[in-house]
């Protein structure tokens, strides 16, 4: 009880810096105006409609088809994220070399290029005649127009979600750990797996999570690569384009909110998971 008369109020405390209420007050303007108010827009269009129509938009076979197609492109390329991330992280925090500092640098480049000039890049390269899809060709794997296709370029998108999500961390833990860990009779791999890795977890677990939303609603690079075949390498992000293109807004609207009901549900999973972690650390 004397703890809770102690708290302070979120909105009486003493701010350490000055100028809270105007900062607060831009901050939740611009919440409102970027990200909520256009959200309102998508469920007012769906608003209109009844609750069968929805479903009958949502559920279309072929909106089915690349929900899944979507998922399974997104799984797959987490899953290559993650790994080439934590490779990429650990190269560029436990090693001094040439040309170190361009490749950390170029970690940020999904960021900063357009990604539909990514996607017609990357289809060139791996189409069938490209530089590196003919070699891919010559022994029967397709790569560009079909769904391998689609993996690559999640991933390549997604890439440096993981790579700034863990590279900070490595830069705190230090080589000092596995020194210590070293000295005392440990293999790497016993200090990869009891020092290093459950420190990297939690950033692990952010950076993978943020790139598997991000292949979600990847679209410029996934068109460009995949062949957009119906029921085969369809991506949601494409039904809804086509929809809007067929001036269905509503039906388009009802697809995203589907899309973005997962991404919210996923967000607030990973910030349930991280508080988690972060109390079982402190218990620790």
């Amino acid at each position: 009880m004397s703890g809770l008369a102690t708290r302070s109020f979120f909105f009486t405390q003493r701010p350490t810096l000055p100028g809270f209420a105007p900062t607060f007050g831009f901050s939740v303007l611009y919440l409102s105006l970027v990200m909520l108010l256009p959200l309102s827009a998508l469920f007012l269009y769906t608003s209109d409609m009844t609750w069968a129509q929805y479903w009958r938009a949502v559920s279309d076979p072929r909106v089915l088809s690349s929900y899944w197609t979507t998922i399974e492109g997104a799984i797959y390329s987490t899953i290559a994220a993650t790994a080439i991330g934590l490779l990429f992280a650990w190269i560029l925090t436990r090693y001094d070399f040439p040309g170190r500092r361009l490749l950390d640098a170029i970690m940020d480049l999904p960021f900063a290029l357009p990604t539909a000039v990514a996607g017609l890049t990357l289809s060139v390269l791996l189409a069938p005649g490209g530089w590196v899809g003919q070699w891919f060709d010559a022994v029967g794997i397709r790569i560009s127009y079909a769904f391998p296709g689609i993996v690559i370029a999640m991933t390549f998108t997604s890439l440096p979600f993981v790579v700034r999500a863990v590279q900070p961390v490595l830069n705190d833990l230090g080589p000092e750990y596995e020194e210590a860990a070293s000295t005392l009779g440990a293999t790497r791999f016993q200090t990869f797996l009891r020092v290093i890795l459950p420190t990297l977890v939690p950033a692990l677990i952010a950076g993978s999570s943020q790139s598997f939303i991000r292949s979600l609603g990847e679209f410029g690079a996934v068109i460009m690569i995949a062949g957009n075949i119906p029921f085969q390498t369809e991506v949601t992000s494409l039904m809804i384009f086509m929809r809007l293109s067929e001036y269905d807004y509503p039906a388009a609207a009802a697809i995203a909110s589907v899309v973005l009901a997962v991404s919210l549900l996923l967000l607030f999973i990973l910030q349930l998971v991280q508080a988690r972690f972060a109390v079982w650390q402190g218990r620790g």
